[in-house]
């Protein structure tokens, strides 16, 4: 993995294609070349399939963090305190919720030194007053399409119900 590969995996990301004309005009790197380390990638294993799904622990980002936050109550809290979670690196899922826990934070990461800059980037957010993380053992089940959890007639029944 070098910084043309991150660059070209950083592309699909923004562009949501894996177009090698558009990840080329969108990188400055020769299309030929973004052809050849696709390819290179789906053989090594990070990205996984057709619609570019990479792999994170291949990519190396293998430990991922569940953090609960605990916030001040304030009006509108939840929006201000939510932004300033999700723009820490690293965090990939924010969520406001019911109950004892005000957030809960995912973050996928590479190693102790990025751990060490997340919590201390909570730790700079005013309103947080406490934190309480989780590291992920093992990965039981990590659906990346939800509606394949569901099936077809409760799908439809559900789109039915919305009419």
């Amino acid at each position: 993995m070098d910084e043309r590969n991150v660059r070209i995996l950083q592309a699909i990301a923004e562009l949501g294609t894996g177009s090698p004309d558009e990840i080329s005009e969108y990188t400055d790197i020769p299309k030929s070349t973004v052809h050849y380390r696709l390819t290179k990638l789906r053989e090594s294993g990070v990205v996984t399939d057709d619609l570019f799904d990479v792999d994170l622990e291949e990519f190396g980002l293998e430990i991922t963090v569940i953090t609960e936050v605990i916030a001040e109550y304030e009006e509108q809290y939840h929006e201000e305190v939510g932004e300033k979670l999700a723009a820490i690196e690293g965090v990939n899922q924010v969520y406001f919720t019911m109950g004892d826990t005000d957030f809960v934070v995912i973050a996928h990461l590479s190693g102790r030194e990025m751990v060490h800059r997340l919590i201390s980037d909570y730790e700079a957010i005013d309103e947080v007053v406490r934190t309480s993380s989780q590291f992920v053992v093992e990965t039981v089940k990590n659906e990346s399409y939800p509606l394949n959890d569901f099936e077809l007639e409760t799908l439809v029944e559900t789109v039915a119900d919305d009419e």
